[in-house]
């Protein structure tokens, strides 16, 4: 296929074979290949020119080069997005060695100590570590000197409150209250660094806001089974999407925990499943015949994985595991299809729930299907059965028998 290109990719020429190839395991059709090695000889001809060389390349100079076609007049010039796979080939195989980094200032360290704590002593997840990580940097760029020192020494409980009244003031009481978890764990952290000397974290006041004072949303069965039949199974897509609500509606798995399955946490034989949900927590699973036969049905579609040890595989190139939001994405397009209202992954989680609870099972039942840590957590459920609740409330006072 290289050999179609007739001119010389100049500063890029020893990469084509390579890139080629890496294309191709990675999902992308022929002609795609074509067009990808097409601009690579673009950017490398002018590279070339500029005397620029491969362990130059950044989106900063693909920015320059595209610049430059627009002001000449070229038509359909592509978008940096479309050199994606370009800038991100070399860092995979190592082949072009990047420009030298500048220097991490004082807060860039001080926030990959604190990364390194929450995942190393928390435990916690990727998306968890992100959402902890930017308010972290968002709370100590309010402490940095001028020299690019970070002060925290004398941090009070007055900046804590301050910080705190200014993010709360623009978001929900739900995200109010992991405002205060992450900025409580940022300064349980200072403390046990011995950055400070107060142990801030217990000036952090709570948010006002009353534990298990709605009804969870669920979804019916009958609602349940009009998602999954919504599916196209004539397609390796809908055959993923018709597995991954399975695995939602069947089992009550979270997002996170379904983008993380791998093929190793597949026992066949033992017709089991094993779940990593939060803190690293392994749980095993029956694989239910109808869950297992959904799963197989995708594997058996997608023969070609990319070397791949995910179970969920994007559709398009390049071919990779999805991400936790995708699977809330297979569930909103679900709903549109069959006519429902739009629903997060988690209301399928809530709606087996119901079921188990509406077809007899108990709250310590349902807490293991749902692998719950604190029953308290599941008895939220206790006010969705109704028969069971008319039977023991009282008369109001007053009223009409």
């Amino acid at each position: 296929m290289s050999g179609t290109t007739r001119r010389k990719p100049g500063e890029l020429g020893l990469f084509v074979a390579g890139y080629e190839s890496w294309l191709l395991a990675l999902g992308y059709t022929p002609a795609t290949v074509r067009n990808k090695l097409k601009e690579l000889g673009q950017l490398g001809r002018w590279m070339a020119t500029q005397g620029i060389g491969a362990a130059q390349l950044d989106a900063g100079r693909v920015g320059e080069f595209l610049a430059v076609r627009r002001a000449a007049g070229c038509r359909r010039v592509q978008v940096l997005r479309s050199f994606a796979p370009l800038l991100g080939y070399p860092r995979d195989e190592g082949v072009i060695t990047a420009s030298p980094a500048e220097l991490p200032t004082p807060l860039e360290v001080l926030v990959s100590r604190y990364r390194s704590w929450l995942v190393t002593e928390r435990a916690l997840a990727p998306a968890t570590v992100l959402r902890y990580e930017n308010l972290a940097r968002r709370f100590l760029a309010g402490h940095v000197q001028p020299d690019g020192a970070v002060q925290v020494e004398d941090l009070s409980g007055a900046d804590v409150t301050a910080f705190l009244l200014a993010e709360c003031a623009r978001v929900s009481v739900g995200s109010a209250k992991g405002r205060v978890a992450e900025l409580r764990a940022l300064l349980r952290f200072l403390y046990l660094q011995g950055m400070t000397p107060r142990f801030l974290a217990a000036a952090v006041p709570p948010v006002a806001g009353w534990r298990d004072a709605t009804v969870p949303a669920g979804m019916t069965a009958c609602d349940m089974e009009r998602l999954l039949a919504s599916c196209d199974r004539s397609a390796t897509a809908g055959l993923r999407n018709y597995a991954i609500l399975m695995l939602l509606a069947r089992l009550g798995l979270r997002s996170a925990e379904v983008a993380r399955l791998e093929l190793g946490d597949l026992d066949w034989r033992a017709g089991e499943i094993v779940v990593r949900g939060k803190a690293r927590r392994e749980d095993r699973l029956p694989m239910l015949a109808d869950v297992g036969g959904a799963i197989a049905g995708y594997l058996t579609a997608t023969p070609d994985r990319a070397g791949c040890r995910a179970v969920f595989l994007t559709v398009r190139a390049p071919i990779r595991p999805i991400r936790p939001d995708l699977v809330g994405d297979v569930v909103e397009r679900a709903c549109l299809r069959a006519g429902l209202p739009p629903a997060g992954a988690h209301r399928l989680r809530h709606g087996l729930a119901t079921e188990m609870l509406r077809q007899g099972a108990t709250l310590i039942d349902i807490s293991q299907v749902l692998r719950h840590s604190d029953l308290a957590t599941t008895a939220l459920y206790a006010k969705v059965d109704l028969a069971r609740l008319r039977q023991v409330a009282r008369p109001w006072p007053g009223a009409a028998l």
